[in-house]
């Protein structure tokens, strides 16, 4: 499913993950992670302490067994964004889907590159029976919530202080699209 973008920075690669991937993509989270704490709700110090098996382990797992997808974006070798989708767990709930990690670096945004990453993973929700997928992104993201609008994304509700990160609560909002 690779696709390719031509931005003024180059040619960019979308793609799912591989497990040869895994440092590379293990940085670029802690990089999100460190450069934005208050846009995610995962932990930097705990996902410090995954090891790069242990993402190798998850990006092979979520590939046979169908139920999440990390797709990248990289330029020649370097990986410059990601995101990630993940599907219900339960039979009633295996229809959708939620992303979660997008992120571009910094340099290389204002590229579409987000779109082009969140187009990826709408192919693999087609492909393996997804129909609706729903995220969540702090009120105070603006580009990303332009990004999410541009996708096609609505807003089905708020999701008060749900982040808490240096004295600050941060409301989401929930965003929802057909796939």
């Amino acid at each position: 499913m690779p696709s390719q973008l031509t931005t003024s920075s180059g040619v960019i690669t979308v793609r799912p993950a591989v497990p040869e991937d895994a440092a590379a993509l293990r940085e670029l989270r802690l990089e999100a992670l460190a450069r934005h704490p208050r846009a995610f709700a995962a932990d930097y110090d705990a996902t410090a302490a995954e090891s790069v098996e242990q993402w190798a382990e998850r990006i092979t797992t979520n590939t046979l067994e169908e139920k999440a997808v990390i797709c990248v974006a990289a330029a020649g070798g370097l990986l410059i964004g990601m995101t990630g989708m993940a599907r219900g767990h339960w039979p009633k709930t295996h229809h959708g889907a939620i992303i979660w990690g997008v992120y571009v670096k910094a340099d290389w945004r204002g590229l579409h590159i987000a779109e082009a990453l969140l187009d990826e993973c709408f192919a693999w929700g087609r492909a393996n029976g997804i129909v609706m997928v729903r995220l969540a992104v702090i009120t105070s993201n603006a580009p990303a919530i332009r990004c999410y609008v541009r996708c096609g994304f609505t807003v089905y509700g708020i999701e008060p202080q749900v982040i808490y990160h240096d004295g600050v609560y941060d409301d989401e909002l929930l965003m929802a699209r057909p796939v």
